[in-house]
């Protein structure tokens, strides 16, 4: 660049008109000046763009690389616009009667009346069909005599119930329409902890709210004071959930399902930092169940099994505290059939360890019937690996 301006500047020496030649050369350093200028700036903005940090872990070999291209920053506009269609709001009624005693009589003569009883409640749900396949949560819809969908652009539609499944708090609800926007679905396994997501819902009743956070955990579990059979496996976020989310969707940045929101952990009953989501992969296996079936067609490994800690360990005299004790075998159960005894420790079911029974437990229900998988136990110190069939539950 100082090398074209030398040549002007010589050519311009060389016309007889001095003024103009200076005014030539004004006008042309001015020129290059700012070309060079946006040449730099341009390079320096794409070499910035296209940097790339590697940190290497020499002690466990492992490498990991993060782009810091401008095009990693969030911009959530297309997912939001993308997905918020397909995602609706859910107003459940439920119906019932309560006894009144009259009076005195009534307290210890047993007289009085049943007067009907009116509870309206609300939530979220994801259309997955354009036939009007919805996805929600089964606490949403659980005990409703009457279902309502809202959709995005207002339209309502009353909508039926097609089968839930509890210990997933899954349900799937189906309304009468055509060409419905649905939000295609991600592989829930592929997320990575820090990863942006939308959550998407109608609480308080907003409907077609959007809130941002990162994946702050997976595999979450969350307390069972009932002791009722759950899968858990939660999604943790901050995206901020309060009530009316629970059904809604938890969508990449890319506006793919990864998740169905579920629940939060609050003293309040609000929001209070943490949010939790059964992830896409799991909710569309049960779901496809559901509308295949009616119901979930779960596997069963016919064990009774207990966690393995260090006095556990140290009690049985065990090699470690890998796995899970297998306390006994359902007679004639999958295990059973397979060889799978008790005393034996669980190590892995295919190539997954079994970390606790939780674990296991969403392993088993990822197969379903007929479905066969190799079961790798410790007995006496001994690893044996058996093929087990799975049955129905």
């Amino acid at each position: 660049m100082p090398l074209a301006c030398i040549l002007i500047f010589q050519c311009a020496i060389k016309t007889k008109d001095m003024k103009r030649n200076y005014i030539l050369v004004i006008v042309l350093a001015i020129v290059f000046g700012a070309a060079a200028a946006y040449f730099t700036t341009d390079r320096m903005l794409k070499k910035s763009a296209d940097r790339i940090s590697v940190v290497r872990n020499d002690s466990s070999g492992i490498t990991r690389s993060v782009n810091l291209s401008a095009d990693d920053y969030p911009d959530f506009t297309f997912a939001a616009e993308s997905a918020v269609e397909a995602v609706v709001s859910v107003t459940v009624v439920k119906r019932s009667e309560t006894y009144v005693p009259s009076g005195i009589l009534g307290l210890f003569f047993g007289y009085g009346q049943t007067v009907p009883r009116e509870q309206i409640g609300s939530g979220s749900g994801v259309i997955i069909t354009p036939d009007g396949y919805i996805l929600t949560n089964n606490h949403v819809v659980e005990g409703a005599t009457e279902i309502e969908v809202t959709m995005n652009d207002n339209t309502t539609y009353s909508a039926d119930l097609i089968g839930t499944d509890p210990a997933t708090d899954v349900a799937v609800i189906k309304v009468d329409g055509e060409s419905l926007p649905t939000i295609p679905v991600a592989d829930s396994d592929n997320l990575r902890i820090g990863e942006w997501v939308l959550a998407i819902g109608s609480p308080y009743q907003l409907q077609s709210t959007i809130t941002a956070g990162i994946v702050s955990a997976k595999g979450r579990k969350m307390p069972n004071y009932t002791g009722e059979f759950r899968i858990e496996s939660f999604i943790q976020t901050d995206a901020a959930v309060n009530p009316g989310n629970s059904g809604g969707a938890l969508v990449d940045k890319t506006g793919a399902l990864v998740g169905i929101n579920t629940a939060i952990i609050s003293e309040t009953g609000a929001y209070s930092g943490y949010s939790f989501a059964i992830p896409s992969n799991m909710a569309m296996e049960v779901a496809d169940d559901i509308i295949q079936y009616g119901s979930v067609h779960r596997a069963s490994l016919g064990i009774v099994m207990q966690n393995i800690d260090k006095n556990f360990s140290s009690q049985l005299k065990l090699s470690s505290e890998d796995g899970v004790y297998i306390t006994g075998v359902v007679p004639g159960g999958n295990a059973d059939k397979a060889g799978i005894r008790a005393g034996d420790v669980l190590l892995k079911i295919g190539s997954e360890p079994a970390r606790d029974a939780e674990a296991v437990r969403e392993l088993i229900s990822s197969y379903r019937q007929g479905e066969k998988v190799d079961v790798t136990v410790s007995r006496r110190g001994r690893e044996l690996v058996m093929e087990v069939v799975f049955a129905e539950r």
